[in-house]
């Protein structure tokens, strides 16, 4: 998916979003010829919220975002993103949103600066282009031809194009594809700061786990075209059905371990059996990854059983309350 023009004018004082989530999605399917892709997606993602959506390829999550976004029409079930429908939206309800996708095919010939200069042209308040080159980390090819960056420079001034509207709500496609770790770094500490300061509403995908645990609020696991689980890092790492692993040494000095769903009652045991200090003693308690690769894997299995309303037990109960 590519873009070869930048959105209309976004309106100077958009309608306040506060009071319902920025994204709402109820029962969205998605079926190709004879194929379903989406199984009845059920979301609901608030003003300044980071919001996660994992899953491996496959699962519908390009399709999801899509939708989302306004770019494919939904099967059945009912979206709105920034109280719009977004198969409705207009080039007003389109100038509040930012996009940093996947890969960007245009402009190859603009330069850095004019091309940056050029998109904020189309945007009532935009940012100062050479304030934003500056924290891309892209002052210094303002005058490079957009086709010969690297692929990590030009994954830098993507983000810069995505925001330089100062969207109400950003979308971004693994947007760290081809950063090195001090960039990767920058970027998390840019999206954290439009989130925490400007109220942005951030939705992105990725595989990579980590840099969803350090930038998610919430996280929603998506496996064959259904949301497993839904939920903060930390709750969905206490959701895995993998076991915490304690480890010690023992008084022969072989190292020990044991699978537990109460590490804590096990190292009491321990200690209590134990006639002084326990030698290499640690719990490793269930993580994201774990997580992920549980709801993955057990798509192989069986299919998670489903509440009326199309979502599964995991999400059904929070997607009603949110």
């Amino acid at each position: 998916m590519t873009s070869t023009a930048p959105p209309g004018p976004a309106p100077a004082s958009p309608p306040a979003t506060t009071a319902q989530p920025v994204i709402r999605a109820r029962g969205v399917s998605m079926a190709y010829g004879g194929t379903d892709v989406l199984h009845g997606i059920d979301l609901a993602i608030h003003r300044g919220e980071v919001f996660a959506l994992l899953g491996p390829n496959g699962a519908g999550k390009t399709t999801t975002v899509e939708i989302l976004e306004g770019f494919r029409r939904r099967s059945a079930g009912e979206v709105s993103v920034l109280g719009a429908d977004p198969e409705r939206g207009d080039d007003a309800w389109r100038g509040r949103i930012g996009l940093v996708l996947q890969s960007w095919r245009d402009h190859r010939r603009w330069r850095v600066g004019e091309l940056l200069s050029h998109f904020a042209t189309y945007y009532p308040e935009p940012r100062d282009p050479a304030a934003l080159l500056a924290m891309v980390g892209l002052t210094g090819h303002a005058d490079q031809q957009v086709d010969r960056l690297s692929g990590g420079q030009r994954r830098r001034l993507d983000v810069a194009l995505g925001i330089v509207g100062r969207p109400e709500l950003l979308f971004l496609d693994e947007p760290t594809t081809g950063f090195d770790p001090e960039a990767r770094h920058e970027f998390h500490l840019l999206v954290e700061r439009l989130a925490r300061d400007e109220g942005v509403t951030v939705l992105l995908t990725t595989h990579d786990l980590v840099e969803a645990e350090r930038l998610a609020d919430r996280i929603a696991m998506l496996v064959g075209g259904r949301i497993r689980a839904c939920g903060s890092p930390a709750e969905l790492a206490r959701r895995a059905a993998a076991r915490a692993e304690v480890r010690w040494t023992a008084d022969d000095g072989t190292t020990r371990r044991e699978r537990t769903a109460d590490p804590s009652r096990l190292v009491w045991e321990l200690h209590r059996d134990a006639d002084g200090p326990i030698a290499g003693l640690e719990v490793r308690r269930p993580t994201l990854e774990d997580t992920y690769l549980h709801m993955v894997h057990r798509e192989d299995d069986a299919p998670a059983p489903e509440h009326p309303d199309g979502t599964d037990g995991a999400v059904g109960a929070e997607a009603r309350a949110a």
